[in-house]
């Protein structure tokens, strides 16, 4: 039986070496509440993430947690110059990998509970758009809530944040507590279909203000 890293491996053979799939399962280990899964989003996901966004108009884009980057590269192919990318991962290691694949773009290795100190430092006020793959089901509920009000303050009128959730863990507290949590904070929280090819099964929820 194949093992699963060789699997992984073959799936990502074209991805350079700073996101093989042994460095996402080797942090995994190391921090599994911060990392949430040994397999990246797949394109699919990334795809019904940034739907929503309107890169023509686009000026600040945020990502918490862009991990190994899955939603990070095809949000770099869509970008225009005019648009400005700050990227907030915790785990040093993918954010170094990540500065290293993508260097274009702007990655802080802070919590996205910063996400203000963040932005304030780069010079920024206000996000058009704000991308997560926290996994949200394992954070404690102070957390949750200091990243989604963080979220919410700078936000720009007629923003929009997207997050993700994974169909199986829609029954734990934590998820019980996100859908909450958004409900609370946005006007319209609205879902995506599911993505039955990620692994596991994910759906997004699109919020604005």
């Amino acid at each position: 039986m194949r093992s699963l890293a060789s699997v992984l491996a073959r799936r990502h053979d074209d991805e350079p070496p700073a996101v093989r799939p042994l460095t996402l399962i080797s942090q995994f280990f190391k921090s599994p509440q911060a990392v949430g899964t040994i397999v990246p989003s797949t394109r699919n996901l990334a795809e019904a993430m940034i739907a929503p966004l309107d890169f023509a108009a686009l000026k600040t884009i945020v990502e918490c947690g862009p991990g190994t980057g899955a939603i990070t590269g095809p949000v770099a192919e869509r970008l225009s110059g005019q648009s400005r990318y700050i990227g907030i991962e915790i785990n040093a290691t993918f954010c170094k990998n990540l500065a290293v694949r993508f260097p274009h773009l702007t990655f802080v290795n802070r919590s996205a509970v910063e996400i203000e100190d963040v932005i304030r430092a780069a010079g920024i006020e206000r996000a058009d758009a704000v991308l997560c793959g926290i996994p949200w089901a394992s954070l404690p509920a102070e957390q949750q809530t200091g990243i989604l009000d963080g979220v919410k303050r700078i936000l720009a009128p007629g923003g929009v944040f997207v997050t993700y959730a994974y169909l199986q863990g829609l029954l734990l507290p934590g998820a019980w507590a996100l859908r909450r949590n958004l409900k609370e904070r946005f006007s319209s929280v609205a879902t995506t279909r599911i993505v039955w090819n990620n692994v596991p099964p994910a759906f997004a929820y699109i919020c604005r203000p």
